[in-house]
């Protein structure tokens, strides 16, 4: 083409240009896409050198790729020019269409910016469209969409082949082939990005399945229990999936436990602990049905494996058997509180037993009459009257509401049976022990102590307590007793007690003194023990000193 005078241009020269248009779009990569574009410029528009600038992110632009002159490439390529002197540069000289030419008469204040260039020495021009060396030519690049899209890169171009500064046919073909290099260069960029998320997705894509693998692993091969439950909706709760540790713990294969929820499964003391534990991060011990009908002590970890677009999708459910610590906890608890040798509650859980049904508000009304406290506080009959009468009072916390709640334990008063029942409390003191214990050795009184704790045992109803509150002395909780029971139950064990103990060998008698107490509220604990034990010497010092035990 530099050998042409316009306007007659060889189509060999237009099928050369079409050429290496057609090679920008069909090189693989970025960087072969720009260096073709430099290639073209040399081979197709008739300049010796070309150089490609690039925008980098941070809008500086930096040469991409450079054709003509390997010394030149080497020395500039890779090098970065400011955003800002570009910006100069592309504002001076003439404006030719989209190019910009800037005359070396004007060009040499850009010698010393920081803008990576090349020099080349020659003579002044001889004649007006002479090229000078000085000569600086260049072709913006924008994205699609015209000269006022955002800036993709500049082409430079230097020493055209004829020596003239392009014609009108030289100045065109340069902008439609730097129109052609940025479409070409964004469609490469565009593949290069698709390309990278490409191989990102594939790379996300095979975490995810490594991921989901190694959950499934850890899942299925887990040694505890684990479970995947539904969130949410008419099956909440409903169990999907289940682990072989957990179906071998309760007994039960993966197809039936589909069918259940955890609250299918929980003890019936135990449900409202499950409902209170908390989906995310919720712990609570509780006990799980087993095929079998049996319980077993587990602990349950939740949490909750959500979804980034539509929130918690599932609730993870890991399980662990509890059952031997569980055991170890109540067999330290019941030695705690129970008798070593006979097994019967000790004193410290005789006392907590009986605090547990006393108060601090004493005993000053019969048996059905509603107190005058409780009138003024909440008792039902007077409730029932204010209703009656249309009164419509705000409730107002008072002293005496901590015992709303509270079933008031009574005494009967007076000697004599009037039908009240009360908490009645039986001291019991073996006679004659101690001489067993002196003759025989203390392994027979520890046998007679374990034989005396059986009886009273099996002589009192269930729901009642027999304690050893130390030595020869046991007690006996009975409630729901008249004046008249709680005499017949003392008569009954007393007849039990005396029958013959079976005690290393021999057969040995020892009897029984008892002193009945009354609990009630107002009352602690140690004073209803106290009043017990003081009745059970009244009872002993009444009868003769050889009537007290049994033989």
């Amino acid at each position: 083409m530099e050998t042409e005078s316009e306007p007659y241009v060889r189509l060999a020269t237009l099928r050369q240009l079409h050429q290496v248009m057609a090679d920008m779009n069909t090189a693989r990569s970025l960087a072969d896409t720009l260096q073709t574009v430099a290639d073209g410029v040399v081979t197709g528009l008739g300049y010796e050198l070309a150089c490609v600038n690039l925008v980098r992110p941070d809008g500086d632009l930096v040469v991409a790729a450079f054709s003509g002159n390997p010394a030149a490439e080497a020395l500039i390529t890779g090098r970065v020019g400011s955003r800002e002197s570009w910006d100069r540069r592309l504002a001076m000289g003439e404006r030719w269409g989209d190019l910009v030419f800037i005359p070396h008469t004007e060009g040499w204040v850009l010698d010393d910016d920081d803008v990576p260039q090349w020099y080349t020495d020659g003579p002044a021009p001889r004649f007006e469209d002479e090229w000078h060396p000085s000569d600086r030519l260049f072709a913006p690049m924008y994205a699609p969409g015209g000269s006022s899209g955002e800036l993709l890169g500049v082409l430079s171009v230097d020493r055209p082949r004829n020596g003239r500064r392009p014609g009108a046919w030289g100045r065109e073909a340069l902008q439609v082939y730097a129109f052609q290099a940025a479409i070409a260069i964004s469609n490469a960029r565009l593949r290069a990005n698709m390309q990278r998320a490409l191989v990102r997705l594939e790379r996300e894509q095979q975490a995810l399945r490594a991921s989901e693998e190694s959950f499934r692993q850890a899942f299925e091969y887990a040694p505890s229990g684990m479970a995947i439950a539904e969130m949410g909706g008419d099956q909440h709760g409903r169990i999907l999936r289940t682990n072989d540790a957990l179906c071998r713990l309760l007994g039960r294969p993966a197809s039936a436990m589909r069918r259940y929820s955890f609250s299918d499964l929980v003890h019936p003391e135990d449900i409202g602990t499950l409902l209170r534990t908390s989906a995310e991060g919720g712990r609570a011990e509780l006990r799980l049905a087993r095929r079998d009908g049996s319980y077993v002590w587990v602990s349950l970890r939740n949490s909750v494996v959500a979804d980034a677009a539509d929130g918690p999708r599932f609730l993870l459910t890991h399980v662990e058997d509890i059952e031997e610590r569980k055991r170890r906890e109540l067999h330290l608890a019941h030695r705690a509180s129970h008798d070593s040798l006979t097994g019967l509650p000790n004193s410290a859980e005789l006392r907590a037993r009986l605090s547990a049904r006393l108060c601090s508000r004493p005993q000053s009304v019969h048996p059905g009459e509603p107190d005058p406290l409780d009138a003024a506080y909440g008792h039902p009959a007077y409730d029932a009257a204010d209703a009656a009468h249309g009164f419509d009072f705000a409730p107002v916390p008072q002293p005496y509401d901590a015992y709303d709640h509270h079933v008031h334990t009574i005494a009967p008063e007076g000697e004599r049976d009037d039908g009240a029942k009360g908490l009645a409390v039986l001291f019991c003191d073996l006679d004659g022990f101690k001489s067993i214990n002196d003759r025989f050795g203390h392994n027979a009184g520890d046998a007679v102590l374990i034989e005396v704790a059986r009886r009273l045992s099996n002589g009192v109803r269930d729901g009642d307590t027999v304690a050893r509150l130390g030595g020869d002395e046991f007690v006996i909780l009975a409630d729901g007793l008249g004046r008249a029971d709680a005499q017949d139950l003392a008569v009954r064990l007393r007849n039990e007690i005396i029958q013959p103990i079976r005690a290393e060998g021999r057969a040995v008698r020892v009897g029984a003194s008892f002193g009945i107490g009354w609990a009630h509220c107002g009352m602690t604990a140690d004073e209803v023990l106290k009043s017990a034990d003081e009745r059970m010497y009244v009872e002993k010092r009444s009868r003769p000193k050889q009537h007290r035990r049994a033989g």
